[in-house]
Formats: structure tokens, sequence, C-alpha cells
């Protein structure tokens, strides 16, 4: 490291200086060299256009903060950080995260339903591959509607999310059989809901820089209202007016609030139309730090979305009435809201990649040492709600972390490839569970171990992409 980087403690405290960067002009004629690369190799490198670098991208790979041109839109100081216009796109992204990611939250809910009513001839392991679907379909997306999103902005794919979203939904108050359940269910309203969740993410990193952790902590905290309000309506509902008109319900709340975030999430820099190639999904993957990221949130996210979908059975198969377990997954999603705002705080100030290896660790020892062992209700209730609090802030961190090490102008593309990624974690984390509890005879210890071992891997590939990018020393903000 550098003499600049290492005298000094904390990077926070230094102000970019607002001399304009004509580093990468040739000094004998101002014509653009054509290359221009940090230590990651983060910045893309084209002869036509050039590039400002994200300022966190140099705080993270250790170099001396670069000079930004104070007219540009990617200047670090013109990002409003705040104001009228920023809150409102935050408002509604926390309605379609609450829409999106809250519905997909609640999936517990009807694995527990679909075991007991009306797929009950079917096995776990075959049920869980409607509620599989519905993750991956969510999070398979983030390439394609990434790239559209960089290239068109956020309106149109937001319109047609909300669409597919409350259609697929209105279809599966119709369905009776399997494969019903999985079109409706299992891939039109998902692909709607990742129209919805990638372009209000991708907003709102265009209007936060200094506390972009904190906004993406109060977006998020949206799925966490989402998943404490559809497990409870939705199971209400089903007693008194029976499944279908539960899921019409849904979906007219879910309309009523995609109808807000239309007229709200927008982009503060105009998109730029370019190509498709393929390389544009691939070349961040030989980035250490980008594909050791990716990485660690691949092996966390199998184990992570386990307790979400076998809470519920687990804790009635150890002795909770019905009644009382069916609260379960809300009291998980209610503590998760604080999850994905206070640790997104704390990570603006204390670093983003040291928190989330603090709250991963802390989720793979509430899974091995309090869910595993759980017997009671007292266990299960304390388990719910501590890891609400621990898991959350992966899904507010996870994005924060590409955002870091990326060009803000492929924000798109390169979270998209991320949750594409780890969508393949999603869709056959919840068969392998349903596959372990049927080769234990309904026992879920199996996936209890699983699903502790796979978060520890996870967590342990964080350390590593920590160090890609400072080493080990510990008391450093990352």
């Amino acid at each position: 490291m550098d003499t600049s980087s290492s005298s000094s403690a904390s990077l926070e405290d230094e102000k970019p200086s607002m001399e304009p960067n004509h580093s990468h002009l040739d000094p004998s004629n101002g014509a653009p060299t054509g290359t221009e690369r940090t230590d990651a190799h983060i910045v893309p490198e084209t002869v036509d256009e050039p590039q400002e670098r994200d300022l966190e991208k140099a705080e993270a790979n250790g170099n001396e903060k670069p000079k930004p041109s104070p007219m540009g839109m990617m200047d670090p100081s013109q990002f409003p950080d705040g104001g009228l216009e920023a809150w409102l796109v935050v408002s509604g992204a926390f309605c379609c995260l609450f829409c999106s990611f809250g519905w997909i939250n609640a999936i517990g809910i009807f694995q527990s339903y679909y075991e007991t009513g009306p797929l009950k001839e079917y096995s776990p392991s075959t049920i869980s591959w409607i509620v599989a679907l519905e993750v991956f379909m969510m999070f398979s997306g983030g390439p394609i509607w990434g790239k559209l999103y960089d290239n068109y902005g956020p309106r149109y794919i937001l319109l047609v999310g909300s669409f597919l979203h409350v259609f697929g939904l209105m279809m599966a108050s119709l369905a009776t059989e399997y494969y019903q359940f999985i079109l409706a269910q299992g891939f039109c309203s998902p692909i709607g809901a990742s129209m919805i969740f990638y372009p209000a993410m991708s907003a709102t990193t265009t209007w936060f820089f200094k506390r972009r952790a904190f906004a993406f902590g109060i977006m998020a905290s949206g799925s966490s209202l989402g998943g404490v309000i559809f497990p409870i309506m939705v199971q209400r509902l089903i007693k008194e007016k029976g499944f279908p008109w539960s899921m019409r319900a849904a979906a007219f709340l879910i309309l009523g609030l995609l109808v807000y975030a239309n007229f709200t999430v927008k982009s503060r820099i105009p998109p730029t139309k370019k190509p498709w190639h393929i390389m544009d999904f691939i070349k961040p993957f030989a980035e250490v730090p980008f594909l050791l990221t990716v990485g660690a949130a691949f092996l966390f996210f199998f184990g992570m979305f386990l307790p979400f979908t076998f809470i519920i059975l687990s804790a009635q198969h150890n002795g909770m009435s019905e009644n009382l377990a069916s609260y379960l997954l809300a009291i998980l999603n209610a503590v998760s809201m604080f999850g994905r705002t206070l640790p997104g705080f704390a990570a603006d100030k204390l670093g983003r990649f040291n928190m989330m290896i603090v709250t991963s660790f802390l989720s793979t020892i509430l899974v091995l040492g309090l869910w595993l062992p759980a017997r009671g209700n007292v266990p299960f209730i304390l388990f719910a709600a501590f890891f609400g609090f621990s898991s959350g802030a992966f899904v507010s961190l996870a994005p924060a972390l590409i955002a870091q090490i990326s060009d803000i102008r492929q924000i798109g593309v390169r979270t998209g490839s991320m949750f594409m990624v780890i969508s393949v974690a999603a869709l056959v984390g919840n068969p392998i569970g349903g596959a372990l509890i049927a080769a234990e005879k309904g026992d879920y210890t199996h996936l209890q171990i699983f699903c502790g071992v796979m978060m520890f891997a996870g967590s342990c590939v964080f350390v590593a992409a920590r160090a890609s990018l400072k080493g080990l020393k510990i008391m450093v903000k990352v």
C-alpha cells in the first residue's frame, strides 16, 4: 500500500479534491489514452468515453482518492445524499421492496399451507419447488433487468413488472392444480417482482453516496414490513374468506403501493444506451474482490432462506401449536426491519464489509447454537427474533458491497450479476432442505446442520473478500 493510504487510520475523514481529473489525458495533445485502470481493474476500458472513478471503489482498493470533475454527475460531491426528491425515491423503493421481496419473505406460509391443503398428496420436496422457483425467478432476472435499467432507466421495467406481479397473484387465486401454482406463483408473479426489485434498488443508488448503506437499509426494511404483514394477512384471510380471496386481497394491496412507486422511483443519472455484450456480465468476475463477494453471497444464501421456509414446520414438529407457529415468520420479519436499517447505518461509519462479516457469523452461530438444539416454544421464538435481525443485514448490505467496488454507471449489470448467481442457491437450497427432511422421516436436524455449514462457509469467504481489498488488518474501515 502506498504512503498516502497507509498514513491515514480512516479514509472517511479525507475530503475529496474538487480539481478536475485530467490524469487520463495524454499530456501532449489532451486526447484520451484509452486505458485507465485501478488495482482491481474495475473501471471499464473505453476510448470514446472518459470515465470518472467511483470514489468508494478507490477507497476500497487502498488507492489515493481521485480528483473528480465537479460538474460530473458521478462526482461524489454531486450526490444529493438527502433532500425531498431523494427521500421520495427511497419511499417509492420501500414500497417496491414491500411488494417484491416482502412477498418472497412470506414463502414459509405457502409451504405450510400447500403441504396440508390443496397439494397434500405431494412431498415437501416437490412442493418446495414452488417457493424455490419464486425466489429463483425473483433474483435470476438481475442481469437482464440490470442491463435494461442501464440502457433505459427504471420507468418501463417497473411498469411492466407491476402488471406481471399483480396478474400472477390473481391467477394463483384461481389455481387448483400443481402446474397452475407453478406457472402463476413460480413464474409470472416472481418475474414481475424481479422487475420491481432491481430498478428500485439501482435508482436509490444514484441518489446517495456517503449515506448509501443507510438509504439501502430504509429501502430494504420495506421487505421486512411486507414479511410481517403478508403472513398474518394471508393466513387470517385463508381461514375467514378462503385461499382465492386471500390472494386477491394481497394483489390489490400490492397494486395500490406500486401505483405510488411508479410515480416516485426514478434515476438521477440519465440512462446511456449501449449495445448488449455477454462480456458485460462476465467481465466483473475477473476482479478478485467482486468474485469473492459474489461467491460469499452465494454460499450464505444457500442457507439463509431455509429458516424462512421451514421455521413454521420445524416448530410444529417440536410441539408448538399451529396458531403460535404461524406468527414465527412475522416475528422474524418484524425484527428483520431493524436488522436492515441499524447495521446499514453502522456500516457507513465502520465499514460495509466489516459489518457484513459480523452479522454473517452471528447468523451462523444462531442457526447452529439456537435453532439446531431448539425444543419448546421459547427457543423458537428467540431464534426467529435474533435470526431476523442478523440475516436482515444481508439484504441491505449485499448491494451496498457491490456498489462499493463498482463503477456507478454499471451498477445495474453488476448488482444483477450478483443476484443471478445467488438465485441458483435459492433455487436448489429449498428442495435440498425438503429432501433432507424426507430422508430423515420428518426430522429437521440435517437440514439445520446443512443451513449452518453453508452460512459459515459464506461468512469465511466474506473475510477473504475483505482481505483482497485491505489485507487482514482488523482496525481498518472496509
